[in-house]
């Protein structure tokens, strides 16, 4: 990966990116009287990957007066083999509603289609200009090794993202945005490649919740390609939490250059 991208993260710069026609970039949120403490953006490759993998870290968040935001790239409207990818489109964005709806987020779709996210310019562009608009403090997308091409592409898209929704030079819809803290990186089966667990979150009073919540796609209750969902990541985060001695949790991996504790003292 370029020098860059690891600068961006280090330095907690800003994401955004050019729209890409009316659909692309959503209305702004109405102004809050109390701003939340910070807000967390969720960009994932496809409607469902974000809140199977981070959900009940996304509905914590929530509880404890955080913004969320979930941008689907695509709908991945391709996955349904008795439906059209109209139809099931139609039907993967129902369901997106309303799964943000019980974690307490946000949702925006984005302007791709199933497969055939680009890993180009005007892609990044785009998501820039949502992370500007969005302004958020804490960004999740998917590891950068994936068995899905979308996947990796994405998270490619997020990273050089960041860069540009940071520099004022950079010509976009919305103002620069550079309170990006960090960076985290959802645990997914399919892009288990050189992931390596570095942050887990507690996730033990959430879990029936998100349970519940993400069942109501049809694909995470197994019933499209026989693949139990719900289940696998319920039974990952007892595994993550295990070892960490917290119940049920939700590991996330960060870039090699994130992972620095300093002090000023022994602990």
């Amino acid at each position: 990966m370029r020098r860059t991208r690891f600068t961006i993260i280090l330095a907690a710069l800003a994401l955004g990116a050019r729209g890409l026609g009316a659909q692309a970039v959503p209305a702004a949120a109405p102004a809050s009287a109390a701003a939340p403490a910070r807000t967390i953006l969720a960009i994932g490759a496809h409607a469902g990957d974000m809140e199977l993998t981070a959900g009940a870290v996304l509905l914590g968040a929530h509880q404890r007066g955080d913004r969320v935001v979930i941008l689907h790239l695509s709908l991945g409207e391709g996955g349904n083999p008795k439906l059209s990818p109209a139809e099931y489109g139609a039907q993967k964005k129902r369901e997106a509603e309303a799964v943000a709806a019980d974690l307490g987020a946000e949702v925006l779709f984005g302007p791709f289609k199933d497969g055939e996210i680009p890993n180009d310019e005007a892609a990044r562009r785009y998501v820039a200009d949502v992370m500007r608009q969005m302004r958020p403090t804490m960004v999740f997308t998917h590891w950068k090794e994936s068995l899905h091409k979308d996947h990796s592409i994405t998270s490619a898209i997020v990273q050089d993202a960041v860069l540009l929704a940071s520099l004022s030079g950079v010509q976009l819809a919305h103002p620069a945005h550079r309170g990006i803290r960090s960076v985290w990186y959802t645990d997914n089966w399919e892009d288990a490649t050189n992931f390596m667990p570095y942050v887990y979150v507690r996730v033990s009073d959430q879990l029936d919740a998100w349970r519940s919540a993400v069942s109501k796609y049809e694909f995470a209750r197994g019933a499209i390609a026989n693949f139990p969902y719900v289940e696998y990541y319920t039974s990952l985060a007892t595994v993550r939490g295990a070892v960490v001695y917290k119940g049920q949790a939700v590991a996330f991996a960060v870039e090699p250059e994130a992972r620095r504790r300093v002090l000023d003292a022994l602990p």
